[in-house]
């Protein structure tokens, strides 16, 4: 097969999906020596190395534009510019992010969506972006061929709100990377909190972009009310987002400067030993349509509570406490427990570990690719 794919995501995008692509691009360059891969990315600088050291069959070519005139081009223009001028012939292609761009009639095409919060929460967007989503996702999943979610609480959402038949849509995990493991090496955690002025002091961690999705005020005041008087501090890691200023000024309102700290976003290659350090991982978020963050920090060792909502349960299964999002008692209650309790504390660390070993880049790579040979023989799926 002749397989069209854009990573643009992966060279542009440092947080979730970015990490998506560049994992499931590397997974398939691991098990696939065969099929014929036709990448690309749009971007003004082009990238050497990296990520984009891949085998002889993954063939890359770069388009020296900001990505977003594609987005004009295909999507708010809506030329017919087929993809095949980039990619060359091609027997099936698949977008990983959202939304698809013409192609040759007849080339089959896979559409993976990741979750649909502008719709189900629609501060995570700003007003512009979520009015070019709404139309421009919508489309792209009624065209599509066939189309992946990252979680049956994903494929629920497309049946629901795109009417879209369950029979169009497979659920394909993410995974999580083998560099996620416990780090023991007490140089190398003292060199992690000394990069990002973490200090001593025992911590409970949240890893996310800064923005109200992420539910972080909520999360501020319950920390304020289960350990404000206790030793510990909470670190908020992650960059800021869309209408972030509010989580600033709550921390400020509170007087909680030396208590609540903003590493910022953390590089790749200190997140593991971040995870290690931390005492408990907090992800309340509101909506998730996977939550990557979460199964990272379980491969870590770290013990996690996370919200009752959207895929998340889906994801932690027994392996953590859940929490309402929207109850500050709840989430404070929650922390108690695994700073208290000893046991808990081991029995959620333990359970996390376990669950964490059931989600591989390689079993979503094997995935994958039956799914491409199910569309190149254009079989019903």
């Amino acid at each position: 097969m002749k397989i069209g794919l854009e990573i643009t995501a992966a060279v542009r995008q440092s947080g979730g999906i970015g990490r998506y692509v560049r994992e499931m691009v590397h997974a398939l360059a691991d098990i696939d020596s065969i099929n014929q891969y036709r990448l690309f990315y749009a971007s003004k600088n082009k990238v050497e190395g990296g990520m984009l050291t891949l085998p002889n069959n993954f063939h890359l070519r770069h388009l020296p534009v900001n990505d977003i005139w594609l987005a004009r081009i295909w999507q708010r223009m809506r030329l017919p510019v087929p993809v095949e001028l980039i990619t060359g012939v091609i027997d099936i292609y698949h977008s990983p992010d959202f939304t698809l761009p013409p192609t040759l009639q007849g080339v089959p095409t896979l559409l993976t969506v990741h979750d649909l919060s502008f719709l189900r929460d629609p501060e995570s967007a700003s007003p512009g972006l979520r009015g070019y989503l709404e139309v421009a996702v919508k489309r792209s999943v009624r065209i599509a061929t066939h189309v992946l979610a990252d979680s049956e609480s994903t494929k629920d959402d497309l049946v629901e709100l795109y009417l879209t038949p369950a029979d169009k849509i497979t659920v394909l995990y993410p995974g999580v990377s083998s560099d996620f493991r416990p780090i023991m090496d007490p140089v190398e955690i003292k060199q992690v909190r000394k990069r990002y002025k973490l200090g001593q002091e025992p911590f409970v961690l949240s890893v996310g972009t800064l923005q109200p999705r992420k539910n972080h005020l909520t999360l501020i005041k319950a920390f304020e009310l289960a350990l404000g008087d206790s030793e510990y501090n909470l670190v908020l890691a992650g960059g800021d987002g869309w209408s972030y200023d509010a989580v600033y000024e709550l921390v400020e309102s509170r007087g909680l400067q030396k208590r609540v700290l903003f590493p910022g976003f953390i590089e790749d290659a200190n997140l593991a030993a971040l995870y290690s350090s931390a005492d408990i991982m907090a992800f309340p978020s509101l909506y998730e349509g996977f939550g990557l963050p979460v199964l990272e920090a379980m491969a870590c060792g770290v013990p996690v509570f996370a919200s009752s909502v959207s895929s998340l349960p889906e994801v932690t299964g027994d392996a953590a406490l859940l929490v309402d999002p929207s109850n500050v008692e709840d989430m404070a209650d929650a922390m108690l427990k695994l700073t208290e309790n000893v046991d808990l504390r081991q029995s959620i660390r333990e359970k996390g570990l376990e669950r964490a070993e059931q989600f591989s880049w390689q079993a979503s790579a094997e995935a994958l690719l039956g799914v491409y040979k199910d569309l190149a023989d254009h079989v019903r799926i």
